[in-house]
Parts: structure tokens; C-alpha cells; sequence
């Protein structure tokens, strides 16, 4: 089903108010994708998979494993603002509903699909003299305007048919009751739009006339700063927050205090939407500044401080991993992802050695995050592009040879993993030799080659070891973890318990979570290889909290299936059945079988066996499915203790 119509004739309202109301069962999950922030169709179906909660860390193609994960369940996906990506969603709607019998899928936009079996809705405006006038009446209300009873109908009806009934025009005007009363409105010109200084009007899309009547009678009663702010926030793509608003847009006539002053004012006239704390500007109201930028001629040069100020953020970001900052710095991340996007497209045209070094920063951030292929894609394509030599670089291969081993491609993960290692030590790079020798190791680990990553991090690691003093940099960190997990394989329990509790108390205390988790992980090993129970539950808890801390899917999958096989150890056949059954969902979502180093699977195997003995197949796969079809956020919080698992 597509819901068309034009701009501000509330197609995503009106999904989201249907989809409120509640649905079939046989409709199943609901996953909306927010198309808006895409600026082409490289990205469209990983951003669709991130919806559907599907963190894909295999080599396919993104929409091929976005089929395969949805299959034959049941599920709503919805599509939200395609107009821009006709061609790409008609491909991708037409692969998806062949593959997936159960699959619905709701589009809104400005044109339908043009598929076989498309139903058309065609959202109009409100009637004027009813609906409309309800809606007015509200948001003027809401705004701190409201209309008394019977004195102003006529008026109210007059305006709300002059605006021809479209919602988005109706709450602009609305926005304006602070400043103007209903007849000063009503007395503005049917198209009120303003002229810039050069006495030129910029060229407006074809669209409804009472849309650009509103919008030019909002910029009419702007205050110049405002005007301006609103032109400069057309390059901001996704939510923000009043600090990145003075980042990206102060500068010549715009101080930075004015730019606080007048994105309240824009809140004010309902220009900028603002919910808690964070603001959006509307696709639409977001094109018309657009325009007004064009006219300025400061396009390139808002772009610029766009991109520089996420440079910026995520330099900081990096420089606070091993911290106490470091899960928030994932969350931040993970709610910046548009605008990081709309700032590496615009380096990697016009600063190709800032593009290296912004994804080569954040790439790690996103394989976390569920992004492995963003990641891959960018960073993938500022390599080539950039002519610095250096740590930057060293950084940038590293993250790339990263990606590759995620996916299981170890022999692109070693060549990756080579040439970081000799470009680092060509520039003398001590962080980029041990991002190097972290490569190799997590390389040989998965491919069972314990012995050699051992020898490769006590090459790069400082004599003393795990014996930790002081602040550990991210790079030591990762060695450090390698080394535990080597330790492990080798056989040497005793020794990697030690070791990974050293390290694991130095990340508590510096509050690291990522090689917490992971030191969490390997304790939990342990404990299972020496027939520990109780500990290897609470390690396996713990790594849990740790990963739910950053939302990394891969991490959840593997500490779920060490809770199952601790819970079995623990005679416990139900709750380790229930435990397999939700890492089964992590599993299915990060695209691959499970997985971890080679001694993994043999205590998931016996955990599984032990499950199955203490319950019976028949009760020990009700568990499973009731796992595997739970709501993960509430199994998650059963996993480490803090819910129910019903």
C-alpha cells in the first residue's frame, strides 16, 4: 500500500496514527525506515535492514540478506518519504515481496511504486470547513494561542480554505498566531514569498500553492537572524540539539548567541519542531531553506562547517573510548548516524583526506552499532581517495581490514592487516603498530591459530603485560584482549584467568565497557572449562550489561549463548533453553551461524546437550521458540537479572 499526496499533506502522520491504532496479528513486527536522511540509493537497503533490527555481519548483499532474515515471518515494513528514491525502492520493495510471502510493506511518498498489486492511497487535504478547522483550532491552542469560542469561525474558516486544508500550512500559520492576528494572515499575499536582497526570488519546486504561501508567510515574519538560521539548517539531516545548531550555523552576521535567540524563535513559529530537548526541521520546511541557501550562495560553506563539526565530534569521540564516556559516546553516535553520513558524502567530493580520517574514526563505532556495511562502504571508498600517508591512514586500513574480518573474509582482513602494520611502522605510529598486531591477532584467533596471535601482541605489548598502571589507551586495550583470548585457546586457563581479571578491573575502574565485556566473556569461559557454574553466570550477566551498554548485536549473541550453557551447567535446562532461543534471534540478526574462537563451540554444544537432557526435546524446544519469539528488550533485561522472562 502507498499513501501519495503532496508535501505536508501528512502521509507519515497519518502511518503512524493507523499503525497506533493497532493492527492484525498476522501483520506481525512493525519496522519503519526513515528514507528522509538518504541522500542516494547506495545506502537504502542497509538503512532498511537497520530498521527491521537486522545487524548484518556477513560479505552478501545487503538486500540478499535482508530477504533471507525476514523469510516467512510476519512483518509491517514501512517505507517513510520515497519520492527521492523511486527507482531504488521499486527494486527493492518488487526482491523483497517476492521473497518474503508474509512481508506487508507501506510506502509513503509523493508518487506510487508503480508495482503489480500496489494499493494507491491518495491522502488529500482536510475539508476546509470542518477538519481543518478542528486542526487549526488545536495547534493554535497548543502553541499558547487560543482561538475564543464562536468569535473568530469565520475567520479560522477563511484562512483554513485559503491554505486549501493542508495540515503542515495549517500548523505554520498557527505558529504564527503569537505575532499576527487572523485578518493580518489572512490580508498577506496568496503566495507571500520573499525576494532577497538582489531583488531575485529563488525558483520553488511546483508544489501545492497553500504549502509555499504558508512557508513564505512564515519567512516573512521571521526576524533576519532567523531567516538566515533557517536557510543554514537545511544541511542538518537528522535530530539536533541547540549546541550543533550554533556549531553548523554562526558565523558573518549570525553570532553564536544569536543563534540560540533564533531557534526559538523558529520553535516559536513552528518553522523547527522541538520534543524534549531535541529539534527537526521537516523535509519539506527543510527544502524550502534549501533554497534560500542556494540564493545565498553559502551552500558549500554550510556543508563545510557541517562537516567539520562532526569531524570534530567524532575526534572526540575516538579520544574518549577507553573512558567513562564511552557508552555514551556509542549512543550519540548511534543517534548522529544521518548527519555522519551527509557529512562523509560531502568530504569525500571536496575533502577526501577528512572523509578518510571521519570514517576511519567512526567506523568502529558503527560495526558496533549494527552498521558494518556502512562502515565498510565509506571507509572503503575514502582509501582510495586520499592522498595522506600516516596514522590516519594506518587508522583507516585498520578500520577497513576490520570490517573484512567481521564478515569471515580473513584473507582481505590479512592483507588489510599487513599493510596497517608496515605503513605503521613506516610513520613510527605506536597506536597504529598495536591497532595492527589487534588485527592480525583477532584474525588468527577465529581462524584457530592461538599460538600466533600470542606471539604477535607480546611483539607490540610493553614487557609488563597484563601488570596494568595507570590510563590504558583503546589500541593497548585490544592487545591486551587478544592476549587473554590467546591465553585461552592455549590452553593456559590459569594464567588468562589472571590476566583477564587484571584487565577486566582496570576497565572498571577507568569505566570502559567493550574490553570489559569482553574480559567478562573470556572469565565466563573459563569458568565453564572448569566446571564453575555460579561464576560463569555471573560473567556471562555481566558481559551482557556491558554490551546492551554500546548495542552491540554480535556481543549479545555470544553472551547469550554463554548465560544457556552456564544456566545448564547450573541444572537449569529451561532457563538455558529459553537463553538459546533469544541469542538464536541476535544470531539471525548479525546474519551469521554462531560463531566465536574454536573453543567456544564445544561448550555451547555441551550446554545444549545437558539443556535437552534436563527437559526433554519436546520441552526443551518449547523454551527455545518461546525464546526466539519473545520481545528481545525484555528478554534482555531477564538475561541479566533485571526482568522476567514472561
Amino acid at each position: 500500500m502507498t499513501l501519495t499526496g503532496v508535501g505536508g499533506v501528512g502521509k507519515s502522520r497519518l502511518a503512524r496514527q493507523r499503525i497506533g491504532l493497532g493492527l492484525p496479528p498476522d501483520v506481525g513486527t512493525v519496522c519503519w525506515a526513515d528514507l528522509w536522511p538518504l541522500r542516494g540509493e547506495a545506502l537504502l537497503a542497509a538503512v532498511v535492514a537497520d530498521a527491521c533490527g537486522l545487524s548484518d555481519h556477513t560479505p552478501r548483499m545487503p538486500i540478499d540478506v535482508l530477504s533471507g532474515w525476514i523469510g516467512e515471518r510476519p512483518l509491517l515494513l514501512v517505507l517513510d518519504s520515497c519520492e527521492h528514491l523511486l527507482d531504488a525502492c521499486r527494486h527493492l520493495v518488487s526482491a523483497l515481496l517476492t521473497a518474503c510471502p508474509r512481508l506487508t510493506v507501506l510506502v509513503t511518498g509523493r508518487e506510487p511504486l508503480h508495482l503489480d498489486g500496489e494499493r494507491v492511497i491518495r491522502v488529500d487535504p482536510l475539508p476546509g470547513a470542518t477538519d481543518a478547522v478542528e486542526l487549526f483550532t488545536h495547534r493554535a491552542a497548543e502553541a499558547g494561542h487560543p482561538l475564543a469560542d464562536g468569535a473568530t469561525t469565520d475567520l479560522v474558516r477563511e484562512l483554513c480554505e485559503h491554505l486549501d486544508g493542508l495540515p503542515l500550512a495549517l500548523e505554520l500559520a498557527a505558529g504564527q498566531l503569537g505575532h499576527s492576528a487572523l485578518d493580518e494572515i489572512l490580508l498577506r499575499p496568496r503566495l507571500g514569498l520573499d525576494r532577497h536582497a538582489s531583488g531575485v526570488r529563488p525558483v520553488v519546486p511546483q508544489r501545492h500553492d497553500a504549502l509555499r504561501t504558508a512557508l513564505g508567510w512564515s519567512h516573512e515574519l521571521c526576524t533576519p537572524a532567523e531567516r538566515l538560521l533557517w536557510a543554514r539548517l537545511s544541511v542538518v539531516r537528522g535530530h539536533f540539539d541547540a549546541g550543533t545548531a550554533a556549531a553548523v550555523c554562526a558565523g558573518g552576521p549570525l553570532s553564536g548567541p544569536d543563534v540560540y535567540r533564533a531557534l526559538d524563535g523558529l520553535v516559536d513559529k513552528s518553522v523547527v519542531v522541538h520534543d524534549r530537548g531535541r529539534h527537526r526541521v521537516l523535509d519539506t520546511v527543510r527544502e524550502y531553506g534549501r533554497l534560500w541557501l542556494e540564493e545565498l550562495d553559502e551552500v558549500d560553506r554550510a556543508a563545510d562547517r557541517h562537516a567539520a563539526h562532526f569531524l570534530d565530534l567524532v575526534r572526540r569521540a575516538d579520544a574518549a573510548w577507553a573512558g567513562p564516556e564511552q557508552s555514551a559516546w556509542y549512543r550519540t553516535i548511534r543517534e548522529l548516524y544521518p548527519d555522519l553520513c551527509a557529512a562523509a558524502d560531502h568530504l569525500l567530493v571536496h575533502r577526501p583526506d577528512e572523509a578518510l580520517e571521519l570514517t576511519a574514526l567512526v567506523g568502529f563505532f558503527w560495526m558496533c552499532c549494527g552498521h558494518l556495511h556502512e562502515a565498510q562502504h565509506y571507509v572503503g571508498r575514502a582509501l582510495p581517495a586520499s592522498t595522506l600517508r600516516g596514522p590516519v591512514r594506518v587508522h583507516g586500513l585498520w578500520a577497513l581490514g576490520l570490517t573484512h574480518i567481521l564478515q569471515g573474509d580473513y584473507a582481505a582482513g590479512h592483507g588489510l592487516a599487513s599493510a596497517c602494520l608496515s605503513d605503521a611502522r613506516r610513520a613510527g605510529d605506536e597506536a597504529g603498530l598495536l591497532r595492527a598486531c589487534y588485527l592480525h591477532g583477532l584474525s588468527n584467533l577465529l581462524e584457530g591459530r592461538a599460538a600466533e596471535a600470542l606471539n604477535l601482541v607480546d611483539e607490540a605489548l610493553p614487557p609488563t603485560g597484563a601488570q596494568l598502571r595507570g590510563a590504558v589507551s583503546g589500541p593497548a586495550y585490544m592487545c591486551l584482549l587478544v592476549r587473554v583470548f590467546a591465553l585461552t585457546g592455549s590452553g593456559r586457563l590459569e594464567q588468562a584467568r589472571q590476566e583477564a581479571q587484571s584487565l577486566r578491573a582496570s576497565c572498571v575502574a577507568d569505566g570502559e565497557h567493550w574490553t570489559r565485556s569482553y574480559a567478562d566473556y573470556q572469565l565466563c569461559v573459563i569458568a565453564l572449562s572448569e566446571g564453575d557454574p555460579e561464576a560463569a553466570l555471573h560473567h556471562a550477566r555481566s558481559m551482557l550489561a556491558s554490551k546492551q551498554q554500546i548495542g552491540d548485536s554480535f556481543g549479545i549473541a555470544l553472551g547469550l549463548d554463554m548465560l544457556s550453557a552456564a544456566f545448564a551447567a547450573a541444572g537449569d535446562g529451561e532457563r538455558s533453553a529459553l537463553a538459546y532461543g533469544t541469542g538464536d534471534r541476535f544470531w539471525q540478526a548479525v546474519g551469521h551461524p554462531q560463531r566465536g574462537t574454536p573453543e567456544v563451540a564445544p561448550l555451547r554444544d555441551a550446554g545444549e546437550r545437558t539443556a535437552r537432557a534436563l527437559l526433554g526435546d519436546q520441552a526443551y524446544d518449547d523454551a527455545f521458540r518461546e525464546g526466539a519469539h519473545a520481545d528481545p528488550p525484555s528478554m534482555l533485561r531477564w538475561a541479566v537479572g533485571t526482568g522476567s522472562a514472561t
